[in-house]
């Protein structure tokens, strides 16, 4: 009697040996030491190269030898505060696109997909037109405090607790429409709100201080240490919400603190130096190359190589355009862009 073999599918299907798990495991372990060693040379060239270029042996003086003049003072008040910025802001955006890629599953989200830079911007030019606000330290709040109750506006749009990828990607959609049609009116109708506005909405870390940092960096940090906790439980959801279910995952616990953590780390950024678009979109899908669909290594991954591209666009911009410079969102912008394209593409011809 012939005994049929098993399907091609179960024969593949083999446990994987703990030595090649461990080889792996080893691998990525490498990749983010090497990947924390790039982030440190690209800080490095953050502090030495602009309109003027300052040795390394100057800026480590200026860090840690300050005389209050000269090149220490550009170093000290000036790149190093640009630098942390686009530290917390790289990190802060990368984490919040990997985030939202798993809990919509959608390879495409960003995280402006749930309205958040949205409402950042709309609390903002509020701030300005009608509280007479003129800096960032000033409408920082507003701009943490806009983004927070859109992800809420959102996320009840959405369904609540019976929300669902699909419809979260729709509330946000409209509430990013309509957001953005009223922060033209009043920009429209207000002159003032448009030229204070104008250099905010391109996205730039230029006009970064201690302050700005001090502001932001405990929104931010505590929306990277939620980001890392959820990791495991962002797993199961991605596999889709009957196999989580069956995995003990808490669907609706899970949506809750992913919308908080976008909401603190997305919020945080926008408002420290403005929307900054395709970071939170390039870096998770050069992670996942890397690291495979494991959200326990590809945060870390993320947190480290966002910034690297945030300030390494940053350096770009200022170098391209010396004395002057070509602001940070717009530098993004031009780079993602056509990658944006050639992603779609890839997945248009996966589907076919």
């Amino acid at each position: 009697m012939l005994v049929d073999s098993p399907p091609e599918s179960e024969q593949s299907a083999e446990p994987i040996p703990l030595t090649v798990t461990r080889k792996r495991r080893t691998l990525r372990a490498a990749g983010l030491l090497v990947s924390v060693g790039v982030l440190l040379l690209v800080c490095a060239a953050g502090l030495a190269v602009g309109a003027k270029s300052i040795p390394l042996g100057d800026v480590w003086h200026g860090l840690f030898h300050n005389s209050g003049t000269g090149n220490d003072v550009i170093v000290l008040d000036v790149r190093l505060p640009r630098t942390l910025l686009g530290l917390l802001v790289g990190a802060a955006l990368g984490l919040a696109g990997a985030v939202m890629q798993a809990l919509t599953r959608n390879p495409l989200a960003e995280p402006g997909l749930l309205g958040v830079n949205a409402g950042a911007a709309a609390a903002v030019v509020s701030a300005i037109s009608f509280f007479g606000v003129t800096s960032i330290g000033g409408y920082v709040w507003f701009a943490f405090a806009g983004a927070a109750v859109v992800s809420v506006l959102v996320y009840a749009l959405g369904g609540s607790r019976s929300a669902t990828p699909v419809r979260l990607a729709l509330a946000g959609t409209a509430a990013t429409a309509a957001l953005f049609g009223y922060v033209n009116a009043v920009q429209l109708l207000d002159s003032a709100a448009l030229d204070r506005l104008r250099f905010w909405t391109v996205g730039s870390l230029a006009s970064a201080d201690m302050s700005t940092v001090e502001k932001v960096w405990p929104f931010i940090a505590v929306g990277i240490v939620l980001a890392l906790l959820i990791a495991r439980p962002l797993n199961a959801l991605e596999m889709g919400d009957d196999t989580a279910r069956s995995l003990g995952a808490n669907l609706t616990r899970t949506r809750v603190l992913a919308m908080v953590c976008v909401t603190l780390l997305c919020g945080g950024a926008t408002a420290a130096c403005g929307p900054i678009v395709f970071v939170g979109l390039m870096v998770p899908h050069l992670v996942r190359a890397i690291t495979g669909p494991d959200m326990r290594w590809i945060l870390p991954y993320a947190a480290v190589l966002s910034p690297v591209l945030l300030l390494g666009a940053d350096v770009l911009g200022r170098v391209v355009a010396r004395p002057a410079e070509v602001q940070v969102g717009i530098v993004t912008a031009l780079v993602g862009g056509p990658v944006f394209i050639q992603l779609v593409r890839r997945k248009r011809m996966a589907q076919l």
